[in-house]
């Protein structure tokens, strides 16, 4: 709930340590401060009780950092109550990293050894060289994904370095994991042109079934997925580009079904311009959307546009905006049906979700701070998604990569293309059914267990239907191990 312009989040959770007075009322002055400042209070636990204090830990929930500082304050200034040391949950989560890397056979015996290391591991080692295809059955090859970053457009933060790209990417290998079972590690470059990337990740490559790029600043990003792609036989997925158009796509097919509008009959107004912009801009139109306006920091892109444009923009010129529009955003809205950012916080205002035609949808997926506030937003929209999961509708990459690197490395798959792209958003879309989907539900929750497997399936059969497909066994499962009984016979 906002009140007073703070939110409570789960990612600012503070444990409070308080000893009080023991006194009649103590606890209940510091609960009462902690109201006052809209801040919410979780777990209350007894730790000690000594001769006329008692020592409490009490868990909150704070909007931000400047948030919780007032929050320390005021309770600093209270009578018979001493606050004590404050943790962070989310730092405490973070200690010493969130991933390891645990063997998936135990060395417990000799022959243990002699089979994993040396001198068993040889034969092994002797077979992947006489067939190195082998290396999809006999190593961590077949479900292991890179995620690679140079750190340089990091969440909503910027250029911050590999270092301090390194929590993000573990927290990525986590979902990898936890959603779809593949195994993920992180890959933070040092790198200060795209060349040193290109070298670095096809070096790696053979330890790998595929790679995520990821917080890769545009335009660069185009180009390494672009290269990657045409110099390696695995998967190279850039993940703010198409798990963001997988996803948005998703959320707008079931939009557009609680609306009763046709894709080919919308105008939609897309704000931004960058890796995930174009990405999610060309996604939605090759699904069958005609009118697309979007806006880059210049304005209106329109082919013919004076403002200086990179290759990746002057393609895109080509393909959308056929009426050269080339006014406004709050123009542009006026009769759109679809509204999608992409961009940076606070550009709009109700007013110009007004201008917008019967039922409008609006997407406004700019991270923390979106475009417009959701609250204002619902007012105006028949239906709002954004990028958060503190309201309903999060456009969540992390309901596509999962599945989609699943049924990539299911198959082999020598990359990941439009096709499996599209059978991704429309797998997700599928996930709910007639009863489930309204205005509060157009995408499935990310803790919904069948979507990954059902992303999964349908990549599996879009990439053996594209071609792109090493093992074409129908369901993508594990073949029996002829590999071994060609090198025993």
């Amino acid at each position: 709930m906002k009140e007073n312009g703070y939110r409570a989040s789960p990612s600012y959770t503070l444990t409070l340590r308080l000893r009080l007075a023991r006194k009649p009322g103590t606890l209940a002055k510091a609960l009462a401060a902690i109201g006052r400042l809209k801040a919410a209070v979780g777990a209350i636990d007894m730790v000690s009780a000594g001769e006329g204090v008692i020592t409490r830990d009490v868990t909150v929930q704070v909007h931000d950092e400047a948030h919780g500082r007032l929050l320390l304050r005021e309770l600093r200034k209270l009578r018979g109550i001493e606050l004590g040391p404050v943790s962070d949950r989310t730092f405490l989560m973070h200690l010493g990293g969130k991933i390891s890397v645990i063997p998936r056979s135990p060395l417990k015996t000799r022959d243990d050894l002699s089979m994993a290391y040396t001198p068993g591991v040889a034969r092994v080692c002797l077979a992947i060289a006489e067939d190195r295809e082998r290396a999809w059955s006999l190593t961590m090859k077949k479900n292991m994904v890179a995620i690679v970053t140079d750190g340089s457009r990091v969440l909503g933060l910027g250029n911050i370095g590999p270092e301090a790209a390194l929590p993000v990417m573990e927290g990525k290998a986590m979902l990898f994991k936890t959603f779809g079972n593949v195994d993920a590690f992180p890959i933070c470059l040092a790198a200060k042109t795209n060349e040193e990337i290109i070298a670095a990740v096809k070096m790696l490559a053979p330890g790998f079934g595929g790679v995520n790029l990821e917080d890769i600043a545009a335009p660069r990003c185009f180009e390494l997925e672009r290269r990657l792609r045409a110099e390696l036989d695995i998967p190279v997925f850039h993940d703010d580009q198409h798990g963001t158009a997988i996803v948005t796509l998703a959320g707008l097919l079931n939009a557009v079904k609680l609306v009763g509008k046709k894709l080919a009959k919308l105008k939609v107004v897309v704000a931004g311009a960058g890796a995930s912009g174009i990405a999610v801009s060309k996604m939605i139109m090759d699904a069958g959307v005609r009118h697309l306006i979007a806006f880059d920091r210049a304005g209106a892109i329109w082919l013919g546009r004076p403002e200086p444009m990179n290759e990746e923009k002057l393609e895109f010129a080509r393909l959308s905006n056929p009426d050269r529009f080339q006014g406004s955003l709050s123009q542009a809205l006026r009769g759109a049906d679809v509204f999608i950012g992409l961009s940076g916080s606070r550009m709009l205002e109700g007013k110009d979700l007004a201008r917008m035609a019967r039922d409008p949808i609006v997407f406004p997926l700019s991270n923390p701070d979106p475009e417009i506030d959701p609250e204002i937003a619902w007012r105006y929209a028949r239906i709002v998604a954004t990028g958060r999961s503190d309201y309903p509708n999060q456009i969540n990459n992390a309901l596509a990569f999962p599945g989609v690197f699943r049924g990539a490395l299911d198959v082999h798959a020598r990359q990941i293309n439009e096709a499996m792209n599209r059978a991704a958003s429309e797998a997700i879309a599928a996930q709910l059914g007639p009863g489930e989907l309204h205005e509060d539900q157009i995408v499935p929750s990310i803790f919904n267990p069948n979507v990954a497997p059902a992303v999964a399936a349908a990549v599996r059969k879009a990439a053996r239907r594209s071609g792109v497909a090493r093992r074409r066994d129908e369901e993508g499962k594990p073949v029996p191990n002829s590999e071994l009984v060609g090198q025993l016979s």
